[in-house]
């Protein structure tokens, strides 16, 4: 089958055509403009292509999905969790998980090489891509902060009901752990079953992630994109998953 290259106005072809070889490449080509993202995540695709390349699209099967209700907590996590929940009425928590306080800085570290990788797919095209979703709010990043500093966090896309886990990164241990776990509880409040996280790993799967066909995860996201969007908006995550301005601190 012959991969399909895209003009910036030439619509996805159907996600059966996706090739098995590499497992999930749909298309090439086309843009990364607010409508081209918008169109892909809310029909299963995503981009994913290293510097130099042309923009590859991608909608693999099976797909890894994180059910809100599935998330694993270790016994050391929850012991930390329960930590910070009861410090976090401190007029002055050592630990704060805050969201959209430094979404392009987030994206930077998720960014940055790690070891045994010798680039990243996070281009600098896909950051401003991603800043400018960010800026017309749909792009969100939830972060861990202990003593004032950035430690961890991840970044994503929420469209409606569905949430699309992009990158994570961690400077201190458990540090993207804790912001995943807050995640869940927020999106748990507003009826978001679902965190996509595309790719098959032993990590996510230790979370309690695991794979769906691509029938079923495409049709769950195109139900879910049609259901009201979470209330995203800058500020500091509590433990039972409400959102608080930075300056509500009790």
């Amino acid at each position: 089958m012959k991969l399909a290259w895209l003009e910036p106005d030439t619509p996805f072809p159907p996600v059966e055509d996706a090739l098995s070889e590499p497992a999930g490449l749909l298309a090439l080509g086309a843009d990364l403009s607010l409508a081209r993202l918008r169109l892909a995540y809310a029909n299963g695709i995503f981009p994913w292509y290293s510097c130099g390349e042309p923009i590859l699209w991608w909608s693999p099967d099976p797909r890894m999905v994180l059910a809100c209700r599935d998330f694993a907590v270790s016994r050391s996590l929850g012991k930390r969790l329960r930590q910070i929940a009861r410090d976090e009425s401190s007029p002055t928590p050592r630990i704060q998980v805050r969201v959209d306080t430094a979404f392009e800085t987030v994206m930077g570290y998720c960014a940055a090489p790690r070891d045994g990788q010798a680039g990243t797919w996070i281009t600098g095209e896909m950051q401003q891509a991603y800043l400018a979703w960010h800026l017309a709010g749909d792009a969100h990043s939830v972060e861990t902060w202990i003593d004032g500093a950035l430690v961890g966090g991840l970044y994503g896309i929420s469209l409606g009901g569905m949430f699309f886990g992009e990158s994570m990164f961690m400077r201190a241990p458990d540090a993207s752990k804790i912001a995943l776990a807050y995640l869940v509880t927020f999106l748990r409040r507003f009826g978001v079953q679902w965190i996509d996280c595309q790719q098959q790993t032993r990590h996510l799967a230790s979370l309690g992630a695991g794979p769906v066909t691509r029938a079923e995860f495409v049709e769950h996201v195109r139900q879910a994109v049609t259901r009201p969007t979470p209330d995203w908006r800058t500020g500091w995550l509590d433990s039972r998953g409400s959102l608080h301005d930075l300056i509500e601190q009790h």
